[in-house]
């Protein structure tokens, strides 16, 4: 009983922000399939994250700042436009290096890492302002409260330090095994053990 009490204390410790989450072979859910996700807050409230390695199709960043009648010009930033989870796929993420703050609406994930939702940073990007590393990802994944540590528990994910040079890399195909490696871990062992009994 005193073992079970002191592992719930210390899930409820447990705070992933800032971190990755690597999904598992055979999670069971083709959303997530081979997904990295930067953890943008976690708390006993449940947890937002942004998945970092699912290019968006068919769209593009200079697109969206037409639909959105903000002026390209040429000194426009191309930002790389991402897929980033199933809940509210219609909204924009801009997940940046630390460089960046809008006061009233930068969520500071920790000295290296900001989140931002609004047109003031799209707009920078336009004017070839704004953050020196970003991402811009339309949708978001959540979790409720204790959600993802059951997840965790059950092995559809394992975690890893965010790194920039891993986070904001141009090759997504290679972040999954990128983010495994960093933990030691041989993607192709782990690959051809998962589902065997």
């Amino acid at each position: 009983m005193a073992a079970r009490a002191q592992s719930l204390a210390k899930e409820a410790d447990m705070n992933l922000s800032g971190k990755m989450l690597i999904a598992m072979p055979g999670m069971g859910d083709p959303r997530f399939d081979r997904s990295v996700v930067f953890m943008c807050a976690h708390s006993g409230e449940g947890a937002m994250g942004l998945i970092v390695n699912k290019p968006a199709r068919d769209l593009r960043f200079t697109d969206l700042l037409e639909q959105l009648h903000i002026p390209v010009t040429p000194r426009s930033r191309d930002i790389r436009v991402h897929f980033g989870g199933p809940v509210e796929h219609s909204r924009g993420f801009v997940l940046h290096s630390g460089d960046y703050q809008n006061a009233a609406a930068t969520l500071a994930v920790d000295e290296r890492f900001g989140m931002t939702a609004t047109l003031d940073i799209l707009e920078a990007f336009a004017r070839g302002e704004g953050p020196r590393q970003s991402i811009l990802a339309f949708g978001y994944s959540g979790w409720g409260p204790g959600q993802l540590e059951d997840e965790i528990r059950q092995n559809g994910w394992l975690t890893c330090e965010a790194t920039p040079e891993l986070l904001f890399s141009n090759d997504n195909a290679a972040k999954w095994e990128a983010a495994l490696r960093s933990l030691g871990i041989d993607p192709l062992l782990l690959s051809a053990s998962a589902g065997r009994a």
